[in-house]
């Protein structure tokens, strides 16, 4: 595989107009991808997608124009949910999907991620091939050849159908009462109308964009504000969408939050139960937690694990067959539904176990007991803080002394220069113990690599 340096796990993110994230790369890398990309002699389409960032007037213009130029086709979809893209992307069978978005993080980043016709995010060898020929000046289309763009108006709309047909037929929400916050973000209107359409009393929060509120005090990332409305508005369940609403962190009614894991052990005993869970069982990352694995073993349901990011785990799933996978962070990816994580679609499967149980959220959501585990981020200044001899030292003691009672794991983050520390184990002091000490190690080597990098 070719190196990269722009795309990271979930595309190429950065601060807005800063590189990479700046007009002039977003331009490069929309003609290079249609260098990589263009197929035959048919019109090529794009479709192009964005959530409520300030930035997303800068870059949608941007790519818009370096797909015109290589002669490609746009439509214009606005803010929607990244599942939404992906969807229309095939609906539309158009050549390629795009998203603006930096996810879950602030108003200030941005990124752009990218979709294969069949809704599927590219894979990272043709990334690669993108990166490779970004300052190529070849292909360009003709005065004559120039691609059109356009706007879909009633892209909210197909969206929504599709997200209801996810819910069983005949089966509504009538008189449940659900607290979602949409976090300023590209689900602010189809979330809400999704859940009203289908009878539920909504309370919604987060649904104010301004280009800058995106993520801020609100969403999946930060569910404090859902869950008090819960408690408040004595709902029976609240649902948090991260800024392009592919993630989702759910609340009890007692207003306690419940997140990707134990989402996705909800869904596999439920379709397991209903005969629709592939043989393969279910996908997740190294993240989930060993309470979920064991639960999930206790019922005659395989794991398989991946590396973090979400893309990942839509590959392992498509090689071993499974139709259920997903992220302890709440990106829960249902084949028969969807080729990407879509809160709204995972939300929609809580509610439906929640209504046909006919019993509170408390009970049906909480499927196993966490083991207790802890996540530290600590930020470096470059260079390599993990290949440090003290750093490995480090991580291999902590492995010993957790044994077979738990796991360590330390990686670098595919999007920002943090490296990420997650223990667990049965034991919460020796978990908090092996943290710290990892965690030290990594703050003098990473100390180390700033006074290298100054001098």
């Amino acid at each position: 595989m070719m190196d990269r340096k722009l795309f990271g796990t979930d595309g190429i993110r950065g601060t807005a107009n800063l590189e990479p994230m700046t007009p002039q790369t977003a331009l490069r890398v929309a003609m290079a991808t249609g260098r990589v990309l263009r197929r035959g002699d048919h019109r090529h389409l794009v479709v192009v997608g964005k959530d409520t960032r300030l930035s997303g007037y800068m870059i949608e213009p941007a790519l818009t124009s370096g797909f015109i130029a290589m002669g490609m086709d746009v439509v214009l979809v606005g803010p929607m949910p990244t599942p939404a893209v992906a969807m229309l992307t095939r609906s539309l069978r158009a050549d390629l999907g795009v998203m603006i978005s930096a996810s879950h993080n602030p108003f200030e980043d941005n990124g752009i991620k990218l979709f294969g016709p069949s809704g599927n995010k590219l894979s990272d060898d043709i990334e690669a091939e993108i990166e490779a020929r970004l300052d190529e000046d070849d292909g360009r289309a003709t005065a004559v050849a120039l691609g059109r763009a356009r706007r879909l108006d009633d892209a909210d709309g197909r969206y929504i159908e599709v997200a209801k047909s996810s819910f069983p037929k005949g089966l509504r929400l009538d008189g449940i009462k659900i607290v979602i916050d949409c976090a300023n973000g590209s689900a602010y209107k189809v979330a809400p109308t999704v859940l009203w359409e289908l009878g539920a009393e909504v309370y919604p929060l987060g649904v104010s964009p301004d280009g800058f509120n995106i993520n801020r005090g609100c969403g999946a990332t930060q569910p404090e504000a859902m869950r008090q409305e819960v408690v408040k508005r004595g709902a029976h369940v609240g649902l948090a969408l991260d800024g392009d609403a592919d993630r989702l962190i759910v609340a009890d009614e007692q207003g306690r939050l419940l997140d990707g894991d134990q989402i996705m052990a909800l869904i596999a005993l439920e379709w397991q139960s209903a005969s629709r869970l592939a043989p393969a069982g279910l996908v997740s990352t190294v993240m989930s937690n060993l309470g979920f694995e064991r639960c999930l073993a206790a019922n005659g349901i395989r794991l398989t694990r991946t590396a973090v990011g979400d893309r990942y785990v839509v590959e392992e799933m498509r090689r071993v067959g499974a139709n259920l996978g997903g992220e302890q962070s709440g990106h829960i990816i249902m084949s028969d539904y969807a080729t990407t994580g879509d809160g709204l679609i995972s939300a929609l499967q809580v509610l439906a176990a929640i209504v046909q149980r006919g019993e509170p959220a408390s009970r049906v959501c909480n499927q196993f007991t966490a083991v207790p585990q802890l996540l530290r981020n600590v930020r470096h200044a470059g260079g390599a803080p993990l290949e440090a001899p003290t750093v490995r030292a480090a991580i291999a003691a902590g492995q010993r002394r957790l044994a077979n009672g738990g796991r360590l794991l330390v990686r670098p983050s595919g999007t920002e220069p943090v490296i990420r520390i997650m223990a667990e184990g049965d034991d919460m002091g020796l978990v908090e113990e092996v943290v710290g000490s990892v965690e030290t190690a990594l703050q003098r080597a990473g100390l180390a690599a700033h006074s290298q990098i100054a001098e």
